[in-house]
């Protein structure tokens, strides 16, 4: 089967979601200050702990703010944003007048920088406003002009209007700050920031990337639009995860290769949607202290194995999924054509490889066990999943990474 076969199924109605103004290249950091300098002269710049520090990149871009008069403001994020580290901050620089928010790091950063843009002009605990476990209040959609610059190839954060916040522990959750005036305005991705993200964060987060791209383009949402991103994306992957996370680290057209596919990874997912590995980092990420990219790239494998065969038994070769997954296996084994069956286990095979490659940790390391199960099932969502995943079916995922 040729990839392109798929593009003579019936064009489905879709919508596409806005994405932020995007400047992307190596040296693209260099333009921050000019950017910045577009809404004002007070800027809050929102870090993790220690990436900006990194080539001498903080002392750089605060010499260049105090140059053009831009006064700065700057918090740090420590693991996965909280509920209270986003109220502790609004609460602290609300009165501050702040004209513009840089989020500079990983996808962890990013959404924080997100949810405090979206609280500074919004009243009340940002918990209100989560989905699914705040009081149901409705954000205005006013926010604080935020300007998004990753460190990591993984969350897509930089291009989606969500932001996910965490509260971690035995009644945790992982849920999601959402409107559509929450994407960032500017996403500045400049691989030359990634050459120094430590080989297990760049395995994790490059699983996270190849995961949304290959749950967006198999998602029952999925359109054309988002199959042409989600395979370019693919084939950047294809060709950098694993030199990123091993031997070619330093190398900056590989770090710019996943750079690509973390952000089209976002742009799909934000119009395609997300799968069952998705659904299950939620309630996983939420109730243990677990990389969010660790959840999904241990998963990956034995949701898709378990998927596929559920299509074949329920719909047959004849299925576009199944047809899907194929020319995504096609594509990763660089194979110029494929049959349904040997496109899936060439897709299935090559994610093995890449888990043991990569040395992707399994879930027990994280304090996981089989008793935690019935409360990890019971918070999963299927979400856009080609078919359901039953209870057992999502137990055997969860066994088969345990």
């Amino acid at each position: 089967m040729k990839i392109l076969s798929l593009l003579s199924q019936p064009i489905q109605s879709f919508n596409f979601a806005r994405i932020p103004q995007l400047v992307f290249g190596a040296g693209s950091f260099n333009n921050i200050p000019s950017l910045l300098g577009q809404y004002g002269k007070s800027v809050l710049i929102v870090t993790g702990k220690s990436s900006h520090k990194v080539a001498g990149r903080w002392d750089q871009l605060t010499r260049k703010l105090r140059e053009a008069s831009i006064d700065f403001l700057h918090v740090q994020v420590s693991g996965e944003p909280s509920p209270e580290l986003v109220d502790e901050s609004v609460a602290t620089f609300r009165e501050k007048n702040i004209n513009v928010v840089l989020a500079w790091g990983g996808g962890s950063v990013v959404d924080a920088g997100k949810a405090i843009s979206a609280m500074l002009r919004e009243g009340g605990s940002v918990v209100d406003y989560l989905e699914g476990v705040g009081t149901g209040a409705k954000h205005s959609g006013v926010k604080v002009p935020m300007i998004a610059m990753p460190t990591t190839a993984g969350t897509g954060s930089e291009a989606t209007k969500n932001a996910v916040l965490s509260s971690v522990g035995e009644n945790g959750f992982k849920k999601s700050l959402r409107h559509d005036n929450f994407v960032p305005d500017i996403a500045v991705v400049d691989p030359q920031l990634m050459v120094s993200c430590p080989a297990h964060v760049t395995a994790a987060c490059g699983l996270d990337a190849f995961t949304q791209l290959l749950e967006a383009y198999v998602a029952t949402k999925a359109s054309p639009l988002t199959d042409a991103l989600a395979l370019s994306g693919l084939a950047y992957v294809k060709d950098c995860l694993v030199p990123a996370a091993t031997d070619r680290a330093d190398d900056e057209h590989v770090r710019a290769g996943m750079a690509y596919a973390a952000l089209m990874s976002g742009i799909v997912l934000a119009n395609a949607g997300l799968g069952v590995v998705h659904g299950l980092a939620s309630p996983v990420g939420g109730f243990f202290d677990i990389p969010h990219g660790v959840v999904c790239g241990t998963l990956v494998g034995k949701a898709t194995r378990v998927t596929i065969e559920k299509l074949h038994k329920e719909e047959g070769n004849g299925s576009i999924a199944l047809q899907k997954y194929a020319a995504v296996g096609a594509l990763l084994a660089d194979v110029p054509a494929a049959g349904v069956e040997e496109g899936c286990k060439l897709l299935l095979e090559t994610i093995d490889h890449w888990l043991d490659v990569l040395q992707t940790p399994r879930l027990s390391k994280y304090g996981i066990s089989e008793n935690d199960f019935e409360k990890i099932i019971t918070g999963t969502g299927n979400k856009n999943n080609p078919l359901p995943l039953t209870d057992l079916e999502i137990r055997e995922v969860l066994q088969a990474r345990l």
